[in-house]
């Protein structure tokens, strides 16, 4: 059978409307994506111009683009050079095997292609990565000494800082170039014949061989500088011990590295000497003596020294580098000037002897920010669309010439519970702002338990906006909408809701935005640019927006603060504040790195969590060098940033200024109102408190030992985490008259069954910055440590909180309060060193268990020593404590007379309850009953235990009567 042979194939040309088609439509989608890119980046210009900080962001796409293409060019090019050299170097008249010439065959068709896109591939990647690095290069390039010398090779701590992750980014970028040029440059001479593996031999050309040895001896001279470089590496690398070099680093690493560094040049020169002689024996003999060497003089020596010189003799020898560690651990975390001061605790009470420390009981915060929000919401939210932060926050003013201490919030908007009301138009160009500033004393109840407000209302009203001027609008804050638009002529009929309350009998107040707070948005471009930024076509189409309309977004306080100083990490407790007729957010900002010599390591993320910060947010975990180098502040109204060079001595903070010059303010700039509200940072204190758990010894010996290992206790209220620190007015041993602080306490290391809950230090530092313009404080920062003698052992916050629930007279006290379905409420657990011992203050909240739950302060713990107090108020409490006076303010007890409606403002709810201020007589027939309950409850118990349920619905009917008649009185 015969079969007809196939004619040529035919190809059908290609249609040429449909490759117009076809690129067109390819052309318009890299247009529709090119637009979009446009949209976020000229949108992102505009947000950073209206900010006046612009500068910034041209900064970074200026370094990044630079950085992308050095990247680019530094990958790509050598990757083309390699292989166009193994091309066009090739044998021509190779003979090849019959695999080879299929791999010719398949590959040539796209070897032109390969030959530009190979590199090209990888410098894409190279680019990106190396744009990534930018802040790296700009440090390096901007980096400022020190003035500090590293205790092993007496280099200026800036090369740690600046020079050192530098110089590690450039070598391992040419290690991965030399790597890639390596490995093309074997597959291109392997392909086209220069490289021949036969059964018994590698055949190798002249051309290939040079290339080959030159690209292997450039790689191994950069491990030979690596390998130079990792000596200075030891000062930061954690070791077993500590964070630095030990002695078997000084010792056995440091030279071993210094040798294989060497050696490594060697081995260098050697493949250098093979493409001039053509023989690899040298080099490859050099390579596994390099190897050897590395096992030997990189391992097992640094081994031997440690196992047999060192472990036995761990005192002797690593004394001297565990001081370097403590000296400059010490000083990167800002805890050199520690003053301590042993403190000889007395742990039992006499009559009066709280009489020296009045002003500091006085000044005890019973107001729990973390417990009174849903109190404060409940008293001042007004409308179901208003929200308050919960916690509240805590500062202080001053008040008819006296400082007091005071928990904060902000009326903000709360956009979900609008309900049905919610639309585009309501959410953006309507319910825009929040409105006014509440503050309460943190140190002061009313009868009933509820705030002693000194700010509050709609309009607000109070102590602290005196001045005509008062701007009491929350247009950024830490819970305001994602964008809002405002603004609009002179003239016209304002659509903003300004607060539910009018004049005439009208229900509410309007208002228009008159600030400068956002991008203009009142041509179609602009509109049509944030349309697709935000995804809406109402931007687009709206009639409510106008030539003077402005978009508020980026609203968060912290988050502005980011974009404006990205170097910083900020504090995760930004606070509004009252400053000259202003509401404005305080956010500390930090310098960080882990590359100080001989500082310790500490996870950010951990040391900063807490009972208040239960999950952070960092951006650099593993720290061993903070600075608090800049204060800033956000305008609540307009959102404009301020950003000031808090410690201006600060070496990475001077960098940063040379790479965004005119972005910071000095601190003379400072009004003396915002000086008097900057206070020390909480995540600062947290990370100084889990140091100075190790390092609040002086000498070596103690800290090889860890004989004396602190930590922060956990929370007695929630035990799950760490106790946070707290702020409040106190006076430590030593200073002349009670101070704004924050303290915290440490309990021994020890876990497990061997954890014993008692106090070992206490640490407080002075946190008023003052009050004069642009002067800090002298004793701002100043650390104290009280260390408490271990003869006298005095209970830590969880045996304290253990001996509250387990004290029988507080049990019966808290069941009565119980009654009628109510929750109890532990605040903090606060922390005092007075009358020659420790005190514990406890204020007690009673709630609703369901409904309307509104959080009152209903009594007081103390304890002292192992006596323990339970009363209505502070002041009533610390008398029984100390049996008598304890030395406070005459007639100061703690409360004060439930307040009228503030003039000016829209009145509060009145009390649920009813209650007023109690007649004469009434609290002593209180306190009979009180007893005769005690009393009753006792019986009740022991009927219950015997069985005789007679005698028990007895006592329990009497208990109820009593309850009744309680109920009444309070009425009264």
């Amino acid at each position: 059978m015969t079969s007809t042979p196939a004619g040529p194939a035919t190809s059908t040309p290609p249609n040429p409307v449909r490759r117009t088609i076809a690129i067109t439509v390819g052309v318009l989608v890299v247009l529709v994506i090119a637009f979009f890119a446009f949209a976020g980046l000229y949108t992102d210009w505009q947000w950073y111009r209206q900010l006046g900080f612009d500068g910034v962001l041209v900064t970074q796409w200026t370094a990044r683009v630079v950085m992308f293409l050095v990247g680019f060019a530094a990958m790509a090019l050598p990757v083309f050079a390699a292989i166009q050299l193994a091309y066009r170097l090739r044998p021509v008249y190779a003979r090849l095997s019959s695999q080879l010439d299929h791999y010719q065959e398949v590959v040539e068709p796209l070897r032109r292609l390969a030959m530009w896109g190979i590199p090209v591939f990888f410098g894409f990647f190279a680019g990106f990565a190396a744009s990534a690095q930018w802040e790296t290069v700009w440090l390096w390039a901007n980096g400022v000494s020190t003035g500090q010398k590293d205790p092993q090779f007496g280099l200026d701590t800036g090369f740690y800082l600046f020079q050192m992750p530098f110089y590690s980014v450039v070598l391992g970028f040419a290690s991965a170039v030399l790597l890639i040029c390596l490995l093309v440059t074997v597959v291109v001479s392997y392909l086209y014949g220069s490289v021949r593996v036969g059964q018994r031999e590698l055949r190798i050309s002249k051309a290939a061989r040079i290339q080959l040895a030159v690209v292997a001896a450039l790689y191994l001279a950069v491990q030979a500088v690596s390998l130079w470089l990792d000596q200075y590496k030891t000062l930061t690398t954690q070791g077993e011990r500590f964070t630095g070099a030990s002695y078997v680093d000084v010792n056995a690493v440091i030279p071993g590295l210094a040798i294989l560094s060497v050696a490594a040049a060697i081995v260098a020169a050697l493949f250098i000497v093979t493409a001039i002689i053509g023989r690899w024996r040298f080099p490859l003999i050099g390579t596994a003596l390099l190897i050897v060497s590395s096992l030997v003089v990189g391992v097992a020596y640094p081994w031997a020294v440690s196992q047999f010189q060192v472990a036995p003799n761990l005192e002797t020898y690593e004394a001297p580098y565990v001081t370097r560690n403590l000296d400059a651990t010490k000083f990167a975390y800002g805890i050199e000037g520690l003053e301590k001061t042993p403190y000889e605790a007395v742990t039992t009470a006499e009559q009066g002897q709280l009489r020296a420390d009045a002003d500091t009981t006085a000044s005890i915060r019973i107001m729990d920010p973390a417990i009174i929000g849903p109190t404060v919401r409940q008293l001042e939210q007004y409308r179901s669309y208003y929200q308050f932060q919960n916690p509240l926050d805590v500062d202080r003013y001053e008040i008819d010439g006296k400082t007091q201490d005071a928990v904060v919030s902000v009326r903000e908007l709360n956009l979900d519970q609008l309900g049905t009301a919610q639309s585009w138009y309501n959410n953006t160009l309507v319910y825009t702002h929040g409105y006014g500033v509440v503050a309460a004393k943190g140190n002061e109840r009313t009868d009933d338990g509820n705030p002693v407000f000194l700010e509050r209302g709609i309009p607000t009203a109070g102590d602290l906006t005196q001045n005509e001027e008062y701007e009491p609008r929350i247009y950024f804050g830490e819970s305001s909408p994602p964008y809002s638009i405002v603004g609009a002529p002179e003239g016209s009929d304002p659509v903003e809701l300004d607060y539910p309350r009018g004049e005439d009998g009208a229900d509410q107040t309007r208002t228009t935005f008159a600030g400068d707070g956002g991008p203009n948005i009142g041509n179609p471009f602009n509109r049509l640019l944030y349309a697709l930024k935000f995804q809406s076509t109402d931007i687009l189409f709206s009639d409510g927006i106008n030539e003077k309309s402005q978009i508020l977004y980026d609203r968060n306080p912290r988050d502005r603060v980011q974009k404006v100083a990205p170097y910083l990490e900020l504090d995760s407790d930004p606070y509004p504040s009252v400053v000259d007729g202003r509401v404005v957010w305080i956010i500390d900002g930090y310098t960080l790195s882990n590359n100080y010599p001989y500082s310790s390591i500490v996870s950010l993320r951990d040391a900063i969590s807490d009972t208040t910060n239960t999950q952070p947010r960092v951006a650099l975990d593993d720290v061993n060098y903070i600075r608090n180098s800049v204060k800033a502040t956000v305008d609540a109204y307009d959102g404009s940033v301020t950003l000031y060079a808090w410690d201006d001595q600060d070496p990475l903070l001077k960098a940063w200024q040379k790479i965004y010059p005119s972005t910071l303010k000095p601190v003379s700039e400072m009004s003396g109102d915002l000086m008097s509200h900057v206070r020390y940072p909480t995540d600062l204190f947290k990370v100084q408190r889990a140091m100075l758990g190790t390092y609040h010894v002086d000498d070596a010996q103690s800290f090889i030992r860890r004989d004396n290992a602190w930590r922060t206790p956990q929370d007695p209220v929630t035990p799950a985490n760490l106790q946070p620190p707290y702020y409040l007015t106190m006076q430590m041993p030593g200073q002349d008259k009670p101070s704004f602080s924050m303290f915290t306490s440490f309990i021994p290391a020890s876990v497990g069954e061997d954890e014993r809950n008692v106090l070992l230090g206490y640490l407080a530092v002075d946190s008023n910055a003052g009050s004069e313009a642009g002067k800090k404080g002298e004793d701002y920062g100043k650390l104290r440590m009280l260390e408490i003698g271990a003869d006298v052992s005095v209970p830590g916050p969880g045996q304290v909180q253990n001996e509250f629930r387990s004290n029988a007279s507080v049990a019966r006290e808290v069941n009565l309060l119980q009654q009628g379905q109510s929750d109890v409420l532990n605040g903090n657990l606060l922390t005092l060193p007075v009358g020659g011992g420790l005190l514990y203050v406890q204020p007690v909240f009673v709630q609703a268990s369901s409904g309307t739950q509104l959080p009152q302060l209903r009594k007081i713990l103390v304890s002292f020593g192992k006596q323990v107090a339970f009363e209505d108020t502070l002041q009533q409490a610390l008398d029984k404590l100390f049996g008598g006076d304890s030395g406070a303010t005459a007639g100061d007890d703690g409360t004060t007379p439930t307040p009228s409606a503030t003039p000016g403002a829209t009145p509060s709810p009145e009390p649920t309850d009813g209650t007023s201020t109690p007649p004469a007589g009434v609290g002593d027939e209180t306190a009979r009953l009180l007893q005769e309950a005690r009393e009753v409850m006792l019986a009740r118990d022991d009927a219950m235990q015997k069985g005789d349920w007679a005698a028990y619905g007895e006592q329990d009917e009497r208990l109820t009567n009593i309850i009744d008649r309680l109920i009444q009185l309070d009425g009264e």
